[in-house]
């Protein structure tokens, strides 16, 4: 039976996701305007979502990555491009994010 490693860095991002989206969604709740109230719970779910992506993709990504170096340890560096990949949808996100609150 192969146990699967998940790392630390997947359920950290997720649960920043999930902060981020709750502490949005307050703030929200005590909004009154209703256009800065849909602004806010649209970046909320934005981050949030891209930090489960995130979350799952690096969690995934990095135990395959982990044994895979140990098999080939030359193809290391392409090998943690994956799990940089990853990261990027949890940015990706944030900049979204950021468009919905700044340009709408």
């Amino acid at each position: 039976m192969r146990v699967q490693n998940t790392g630390i860095m997947g359920p950290l991002l997720l649960l920043l996701g999930l902060l981020v989206s709750a502490g949005s969604l307050i703030v929200v709740a005590q909004e009154a305007a209703s256009e800065t109230t849909a602004k806010a719970i649209g970046a909320a779910i934005a981050v949030g979502v891209a930090g489960l992506g995130a979350g799952f993709s690096i969690g995934v990504a990095g135990s395959a990555v982990a044994s895979a170096i140990v098999e080939r340890r030359e193809a290391a560096g392409v090998l943690l491009l994956i799990v940089i990949l990853g990261e990027g949808i949890a940015i990706y996100g944030l900049l979204v994010a950021l468009l919905i609150v700044i340009l709408l």
